[in-house]
């Protein structure tokens, strides 16, 4: 009984992870019927492979190498533009297909999602590997792409479960089997733990996830902080991360980053597009009533190599005009003349209650009063027509010498349906198809 490290029931909950196969170059193949099986890469606006087809890693295309290099180890290999506009639909049809079977999704990214179906053997009269079967048929019938799934008692094993076998997998790790699942699997393909940690046990002589899961509780608290004490619970079948349906609200910080072709050494671009960074990540953080009292701001250059800084705020805010002065002495501080740079971002930190407006950085009452109906307007007209209908001054550089994206457009962002605006299109994707 030593290699049973859960053995109350097989079934305390029943947790579903979801994983997209190759979900770019797959959405691509949708679209584009007659790219199927055939080596085919997104990515091409940014120089390097973003997604690879399977076709493509059989050749030895891996994620995140240069075009140049791609294309020398697949001659014949087809480049595409990322167009996330069409992927972000097909990401919505597939969850909306999941909430048939279950109101408990969580929406982790564009392709991956957790659901709880603990309970519902009987009202859908199926067991459990049944449901996730049914989901599984169900997606590829409705939308013409694969998944992978992992059906476990945690969110944790979910995932270790849908990474054992894709494409188009379906693993089911049982409280009973769980020790034959992670007997073999290397502690840093385990979710939730980086670099630091897997160092950390490593130097313990823990090397593999089953050696981490039979590790004493004293031994782990110990060592590790909440996060990795609640994956060595999860490990073990105890279920203490549960699957939050409702929308993202809560966030430790928020980040915005521009990457842009070619790069540049114009100060005046760079400047305008670090602050459309700080003004898109303030439009969020006012979205859910929060402010930064930490923000860091960076630039990277064309050899991938970062420079940033960090400005500490006296009061927390999320108006981008007040935080336009402390932006602007940042960059000063981080860019260098005659370096050209690929991408900008800022991070805000610390992030708090949005505080009534009179500790706002405007020492004037009635000009804090005016700033607030302001941005409150502003972000009504954001919601209706667009982030960056309207933008600060500073940033209007962008608009007029451009956006800085590499190559073409994608057939769906060069394409306006009636009814449709350059910033606002319907939810439809464009097929491709031989008539």
């Amino acid at each position: 009984m030593d290699d049973i490290i859960f053995g109350l029931s097989s079934w305390p909950r029943a947790i579903l992870h979801l994983d997209g196969d190759a979900f770019f170059t797959s959405c691509e193949e949708v679209i584009h019927p007659e790219f199927k099986g055939k080596p085919l890469i997104t990515g091409a606006e940014r120089g390097i492979v973003a997604c690879a087809s399977y076709a493509a890693k059989r050749m030895g295309v891996k994620r995140g190498v240069s075009l140049r290099d791609a294309r020398i180890i697949c001659p014949g290999l087809i480049l595409l533009p990322s167009d996330y506009e069409t992927y972000s639909l097909f990401s919505r049809r597939i969850f909306t297909i999941m909430r048939r079977f279950t109101p408990d999704v969580e929406e982790y990214s564009i392709d991956e999602a957790f659901a709880d179906i603990t309970g519902l053997r009987r009202p859908l009269r199926s067991s459990y590997e049944a449901i996730a079967r049914n989901i599984k048929t169900e997606i590829q019938r409705d939308t013409g792409l694969t998944v992978s799934v992992g059906l476990s008692v945690t969110k944790v094993l979910a995932k270790v479960g849908s990474k054992r076998r894709k494409p188009d997998g379906l693993t089911v790790i049982p409280g009973r089997a769980i020790a034959s699942h992670l007997w073999d699997l290397p502690l840093e393909k385990v979710w939730g733990i980086g670099p630091a940690t897997t160092a950390q046990l490593n130097k313990l002589g823990i090397r593999t996830a089953l050696e981490f899961a039979r590790m004493p509780e004293r031994a782990v608290r110990r060592q590790l902080t909440k996060p990795g004490v609640e994956i060595w619970q999860e490990l073990r079948g105890q279920s203490v991360c549960p699957v939050i349906a409702e929308e993202k609200s809560v966030y430790a910080s928020i980040s915005k980053t521009k990457t842009f072709a070619p790069a540049t050494a114009d100060a005046d671009y760079l400047f305008a597009q670090l602050l459309r960074n700080l003004e898109s990540a303030c439009l969020k953080a006012r979205r859910y009533k929060l402010a930064p009292r930490r923000l860091t701001f960076f630039l990277k250059t064309n050899d991938f190599s970062y420079h940033g800084c960090e400005a500490r705020l006296n009061r927390p805010s999320a108006y981008t005009m007040e935080l336009s002065e402390p932006a602007r002495e940042a960059f000063l501080s981080i860019f260098r003349k005659g370096t050209y740079y690929r991408a900008t971002g800022v991070v805000l930190m610390e992030l708090g209650a949005d505080l009534p407006v009179q500790y706002s950085l405007f020492d004037d009452p009635v000009r804090a009063d005016k700033v607030r109906d302001l941005y409150e307007a502003m972000d009504e007209i954001a919601r209706r027509f667009g982030k960056h209908t309207l933008h600060l001054g500073g940033s209007h550089l962008i608009e007029v010498a451009g956006k800085g994206k590499r190559g073409a457009a994608t057939a769906r962002e060069a394409t306006q349906f009636f009814g449709e605006t350059k910033r606002q299109h319907l939810g439809l994707p464009i097929l491709h198809a031989k008539v």
